[in-house]
Order: structure tokens, then sequence, then C-alpha cells
């Protein structure tokens, strides 16, 4: 894959273009194990490419193990072991951590394809750009029919250039909890992702309705969530005539620490804050420590909103917490792929968004059974 910094050349453009032709044609049977390919010349004749072009990718697909060269006879698709001939499909799975947040929504694309018998090969990130790009190679190398990938478009130099470098891939790609929001409707993604800022809205609106019309936001910025949740805060407030947010505590999650919440909540107070949301769970976490340092009560002083609902359920006061659907939001994107495999061109795009549940607890004072409320809008 390109490197971000240098745009892809025109030859490089059409020797991805003939690649992904190449390996399409390998992987899908138009040249079964064992059938010879067209030679060198004949392939540069017909598709007007160079011959040098041509034997740069019939070596790339030899070192992939997709075609053999036999001296003397030409080049021929490789046997494969039966279970990669088998005629079910190879999708390759990308995210940046599998420690938090993503595992349910791992399980819910494990479950969809399952069903059809589809395999997952998995690739993490760990938000590391260039480790992101290697694994998008090696899941490709691995043979993988369409792609389910969560890409760092937050801190892409061009977001928008690096979401072209995506759709050049060889296989259909849907990006999860990834859009290119700023671009409105010249977004050429097929997305599915969590809508933060609805999930942001409600959680104001809740409190609102208890009562509170002094709401503070606490948030941790270096996160693609962040903004839609305070572009979804600041909305709701507008919306029901709530003044803007007295405070609004921002920093990187690596400066969230018990000194950190103390210093966050002194503020809070100091503009009569009553009630307060959360990004994320950690930083609630945090807060209510920094309460009980205060000597305040949660929530009969202080009324709080998680957003994330990873472990809200086992602070030392319950979080009302905002749940974004990760389970179905997996499922969703893996029956969105499978999809477009099976029909190409002739599928809609998808561009998806899937609003959060609040789920309701001791921290807010609302109704504390736990189960979740569900959303108006």
């Amino acid at each position: 894959m390109a490197a971000r910094e240098t745009p892809a050349s025109g030859r490089e453009l059409k020797f991805r273009a003939l690649m992904a032709e190449l390996r399409r044609g390998i992987l899908d049977g138009t040249w079964p194990p064992g059938s010879k390919l067209p030679t060198e010349r004949a392939l540069a004749t017909e598709t007007g490419l160079s011959v040098t072009t041509v034997r740069r990718a019939y070596e790339d697909l030899v070192a992939l193990g997709l075609v053999e060269r036999r001296q003397g006879a030409g080049t021929f698709s490789a046997h494969r072991p039966e279970r990669d001939r088998a005629d079910r499909r190879i999708v390759g799975v990308l995210v940046p951590d599998t420690a938090f947040y993503y595992p349910r929504v791992l399980q819910g694309i494990e479950r969809e394809l399952a069903a059809v018998g589809a395999r997952l090969v998995l690739a993490c990130s760990h938000y590391d750009p260039a480790e992101e790009d290697a694994a998008v190679e090696r899941l490709l190398s691995a043979g993988v029919h369409g792609l389910l990938l969560v890409p760092s478009l937050h801190t892409a130099t061009d977001p928008g250039r690096r979401a072209e470098e995506l759709l050049a891939l060889p296989v259909p790609a849907v990006l999860v909890e990834r859009r290119l929001a700023a671009h409105g409707p010249g977004d050429p993604t097929e997305h599915v992702c969590t809508d933060h800022e609805g999930g942001a809205y409600d959680a104001v609106r809740h409190l609102r309705a208890l009562g509170h019309e002094r709401l503070g936001l606490v948030a941790r910025t270096d996160a693609p969530t962040t903004a839609p949740i305070e572009s979804g805060f600041a909305r709701a407030l507008a919306d029901l005539g709530l003044p803007a947010a007295p405070a609004h505590e921002r920093d990187v999650m690596a400066r969230w620490d018990p000194d950190r919440a103390d210093r966050a909540l002194a503020a809070l107070r100091s503009a009569g804050v009553t009630a307060a949301l959360c990004f994320g769970d950690r930083e609630a976490a945090l807060m209510l420590g920094a309460a009980r340092r205060a000597g305040l009560r949660v929530p009969e002083d202080l009324a709080l909103i998680s957003y994330d609902n990873e472990f809200a359920d086992v602070a030392e006061i319950p979080l009302t917490a905002v749940s974004p659907p990760k389970y179905q939001l997996g499922r969703l994107a893996a029956q969105i792929l499978l999809r477009r495999l099976a029909e190409g061109d002739a599928a809609p795009l998808h561009q998806v968004q899937l609003r959060p549940r609040l789920v309701v607890r001791a921290s807010c004072g609302g109704r504390s059974t736990g189960e979740p409320q569900k959303s108006k809008r």
C-alpha cells in the first residue's frame, strides 16, 4: 500500500488494478488451480500495460502463492490446500484494539460469518498507521475476499485520500465505526457506525428530564468519538434551551488521572454544574473518585452519565451509561460485506448509523433497574 505522504503514481495504480483483476480471477475460479494464465506478452497486449508491469504482477502472485512458474511451459494458477479451495468466503477484519470496545464487535462479526460458513482472519493495528498498512497487506496476502476495517482516519493527515486508498484495494471494504463525517454527502465509503452524536443527545435529554439545567462535559480528546459526542451534547443543550456548557473539561486520555479528575470536578462545581456526561467509563470512574474525595454525593450533589458502557456497571456507584450497539454493529457490517461480495456493484451503497441505548443505573438518580431505557427522538 502506498505511503500516506506520497500519492500513488499512474503506473502504480495501473499495476494495482492488474493485480486486483488477476487475484480475483484466481480466487473466484476464472483460472482454476492448474490452469494456464496468459503469457506476459499476451497479457501486456491485452491490457495495454508494459511487459515489465505484467512480469512484476506475476512475480508478486508467485510470492503470494497464488501462481507458479513452470520453466518452458508458462504461468499456472497454483494448487491450494483443500480448505482454501472450499466455496466459503474469507473475510479479513482489522481492528485497532482487541481488549476494549471491539471484542463485542468481533463477536457480532463472527456470528454472522459463521452462519454462512465464512472464515474470519483477524489483524490488529494497535492504532499505529504503519502497522495498519502492514496488516492490510497481510490480510490481502491471506487471500481474503473482502475486508471489514477500522482505519485510523481521525489521525490521517488527509482522511479523504486515506479513504481513497482503502477504496482502491483489490477487494471490497466496509468501514466499521469510521466514516468521512466532514465530507457530508461526498463521503464515498461504505460504512456502519454508531450514532455517537445521537447518544450524547439522549444523555443530555435524560438529565434535563431529571431536572438538571447546568450540565458539564468531561471528555478525552484523542479519540474519533470525541467530536460527535461534543457536537451532540452542544446540539441537545441548544434544542432544550439550556445554557451552553458552563464547564467543558477536555484532555488526552493519558492525562486523565485522579489529580486531573479533582481539577475537573472543581471546575464543574465552580460553574454550578449539577450533572455531567463523561467520555468514557474510565473518566467517569475517576470523577466518581474525585466526588468522594470532595465529600460530594453521587447522584444527589452531582449526577453522572458515562459514555461507552464497557465497565460502567461495576463502578463504585453503578454508572448510567450510553451504550453503543457494538454486537449489532458487527453483525450488520458483516451482512453488508457479504451482500457486497454476492451482488457486487448491483448492491446499494450502505452508509448506516445505529443509535446507542441509554442504560440507566444509580449514578444519575433516575431508574436504577439496570434495564435499558429506549431512546426517543
